[in-house]
């Protein structure tokens, strides 16, 4: 009889862990509309308070940690994610890198609508002092994303550690969040750098700028939704599939014209704009703003010639696979 209780009461434990994610996607969504209901009220042009501005981050910081945990919870909770981590033999390491990578798309899509929405007002209007409340507004939310990552990013590196330690004694033994900040004091200070030091210049040290050159930086992120595919269907084995190719292809396509080729062409605008030739616009711009393109633009450059390399590696391997099954 008490082997009963005790087993009624794993089912209906089970039973709530499994709907964990519906009030915690009734969660996402609040924030997500809470986020837009408090910037509603705003003419196009207007600035973002601090009171208003420390919301938005509140918002970010709860919407990108909870859509984490419910890409989780999908995955490892519900019968159709557990089928899909069986099929594909994925650890919980592999799910939580998956969520991660899920995580970075879902940010990378609300650079791209900011992007765009900010280009499109601040552009086609007084492209150096125009500006519309979005591109402020979502450096505010946006910047939770950062401080937000370096959790989830433990989480992944964690999951990890755990794994092998089990794989090698059974013991289950991690690292403490600390210890990972120390051991990975790089990546956090490109988060920290990147959350806080961009989040102030968008904010409050743009020199009076519009939201023109802003909107394309945000636009720069538009192939980093590719690159967690290409990251997820290495996970799950598919970097034999076709699906794997193409997804390369157009990820180094938007990547060369969002982080590369936008350079040039934003450059062009502005010497359009002050009424000067080309070269002569990058002469009158100041020392500080082409440092800044400059050290910008190296590191796109650099990262588009090895993803070229990687490419050409994956087409020139597929080439010779087929060649070798031609032949037999």
């Amino acid at each position: 009889m008490k082997s009963k209780v005790q087993l009624i009461s794993q089912i209906k434990k089970e039973h709530r862990k499994t709907h964990m994610h519906i009030p915690l996607i009734f969660v996402l969504l609040s924030t997500l509309v809470l986020s837009v209901l408090s910037v509603s009220d705003l003419d196009w042009e207007a600035k973002i308070s601090i009171k208003r501005g420390f919301s938005l981050f509140c918002y970010g910081l709860v919407f990108f940690t909870v859509l984490y945990i419910v890409s989780n919870n999908l995955m490892l909770r519900t019968s159709l994610g557990q089928k899909f981590v069986k099929t594909y033999k994925l650890s919980v390491a592999d799910v939580y890198d998956i969520s991660n990578k899920q995580v970075s798309a879902v940010q990378a899509l609300f650079c791209c609508i900011t992007g765009v929405t900010s280009c499109t007002y601040s552009c086609t209007r007084d492209m150096l002092h125009t500006s519309h409340y979005i591109s402020e507004a979502y450096a505010w939310f946006g910047a939770a994303y950062f401080f937000y990552d370096i959790w989830s990013m433990y989480k992944v590196h964690n999951a990890k550690i755990v794994q092998v330690s089990m794989n090698g004694d059974g013991k289950r033994s991690g690292v403490n969040f600390f210890s990972y900040l120390q051991t990975h004091a790089v990546i956090v200070g490109h988060h920290i750098f990147i959350g806080g030091f961009g989040f102030l210049v968008i904010t409050y040290l743009r020199g009076g700028l519009g939201d023109c050159f802003f909107g394309f930086v945000y636009l720069m992120e538009a192939s980093t939704p590719f690159v967690s595919l290409r990251g997820i269907l290495s996970k799950i084995g598919m970097k034999s599939s076709i699906l794997y190719v193409i997804n390369g292809l157009v990820m180094l396509g938007t990547f060369f014209v969002c982080r590369v080729a936008m350079f040039p062409y934003v450059i062009y605008l502005y010497a359009r704009s002050v009424d000067l030739d080309y070269f002569s616009a990058i002469r009158s711009l100041p020392t500080g703003c082409k440092v800044s393109i400059v050290t910008l633009l190296l590191p796109q450059v650099y990262w588009f010639l090895l993803m070229v390399k990687g490419a050409s590696q994956v087409l020139k391997g597929k080439v010779t696979k087929k060649k070798t099954l031609k032949m037999h």
